[in-house]
């Protein structure tokens, strides 16, 4: 019988990521497992290699950046999973990708739950999926939920 004992919920602190949250407790709660809600600091100075970019205090701002995600995130875990009995807060800053598959393989996770966000045309291109390179390169399963299909 497969189980899940780890579930990681990458999340971006907007509504359609919002929407798997009942998917993960569910499942959580039915499999007695916990859950590792995660949030990636994006890493900007990424974004600058090959222009030039004024400089920036990028430190300053990844630190700044962790702890406003860390805060959102002590809020978000007490007011939307306090029904789960177990719970565990992964923050980390850099490519969101990398981070979530590199967490999977650390944390030893079970299954992804995490929403698509429909992105399209140029915003796709530009942007990429987090969700379809999750999904094409993970060594746990992955269940993808479509948020504009939930309903509430």
């Amino acid at each position: 019988m497969i189980e899940f004992k780890k579930i990681l919920v990458p999340y971006d602190f907007t509504e359609n990521a919002a929407k798997v949250i009942p998917h993960a407790i569910s499942l959580s709660q039915k499999y007695d497992a916990t859950i590792c809600f995660m949030h990636v600091v994006e890493d900007l100075a990424r974004w600058g290699i090959g222009a030039y970019v004024p400089h920036l205090p990028l430190d300053s701002f990844k630190k700044e950046a962790l702890e406003g995600a860390r805060q959102a995130m002590d809020t978000f875990c007490a007011e939307e999973l306090g029904s789960c009995a177990s719970v565990r807060k992964i923050l980390s800053a850099g490519d969101p990708v990398e981070e979530i598959l590199k967490t999977i393989e650390q944390e030893a996770i079970d299954l992804v739950i995490m929403a698509t966000h429909g992105r399209k045309g140029l915003e796709h291109t530009i942007f990429g999926s987090v969700a379809e390179n999750v999904l094409r390169r993970s060594s746990a399963p992955v269940l993808t939920i479509n948020p504009h299909t939930v309903k509430k």
